[in-house]
């Protein structure tokens, strides 16, 4: 094969990879794992929420494992507390959409970075979020999920990085894992619904995927 076909192949071959991955994606979107294993009903409500792009877990203070609530900033009258988890140069550089640049966008998407945990709290419910009805095992496993994402010192606290909330209702804490375009925000939320036995993707890099199977 000469150099110019070679070359033209290598081309070729990288402009495929990204089709490849936005069509598996769809696909696996699509087909729901629905354990249903837990003869107790669900009572209980969480919610999700999504900015159009990364979806957050939502869960109301008095269904939060004392685990969980504890290390974490809030003030005695909010009410509701929102989970995400992300590439943490993306958080602390994007705060809007305008703020995105290709490196950002790059180093997210394809290298392996370290991430943070994203707490936003509420005084009240949002009419945007979507209700996600679960009974007490699912409530406790995601709990157990949601703490376990979390970074904490050997004290067991959780390291908050001060002052870099977008705004006087959230903050931002180290988190364990790796961001990758195959472990995004997204598969986060989908993977911690999963553990904790109620109705997902098979795997989703997308927001609409989970929020979606609950409309």
């Amino acid at each position: 094969m000469t150099t110019p076909k070679k070359i033209l192949l290598g081309i070729l071959s990288l402009l495929l990879v990204p089709v490849v991955y936005i069509v598996a994606s769809m696909l696996l979107t699509t087909i729901t794992i629905d354990p249903n294993t837990n003869i107790k009903q669900p009572k209980k409500l969480i919610y999700l929420t999504t900015n159009g792009v990364h979806l957050d877990i939502v869960i109301p203070r008095n269904e939060l494992d004392s685990s969980l609530l504890s290390g974490l900033k809030h003030n005695s009258d909010d009410e509701y507390f929102s989970f995400g988890w992300g590439d943490e140069n993306f958080y602390l550089n994007t705060p809007t959409w305008g703020d995105l640049t290709i490196s950002t966008a790059f180093k997210a998407m394809l290298l392996n970075s370290s991430t943070l945990m994203h707490v936003t709290r509420y005084k009240e419910k949002r009419a945007t979020w979507v209700k996600v009805r679960v009974n007490n095992i699912e409530l406790n496993k995601l709990n157990r999920y949601i703490q376990n994402t979390f970074q904490v010192e050997r004290d067991r606290m959780k390291i908050i990085l001060e002052n870099r909330g977008y705004s006087s209702n959230d903050d931002f804490y180290k988190a364990n894992g790796s961001y990758t375009c195959f472990n995004t925000c997204n598969t986060w939320v989908n993977t911690a619904f999963q553990e904790s036995g109620l109705r997902s993707c098979l795997w989703t890099p997308f927001d609409y995927g989970v929020i979606n199977k609950y409309k």
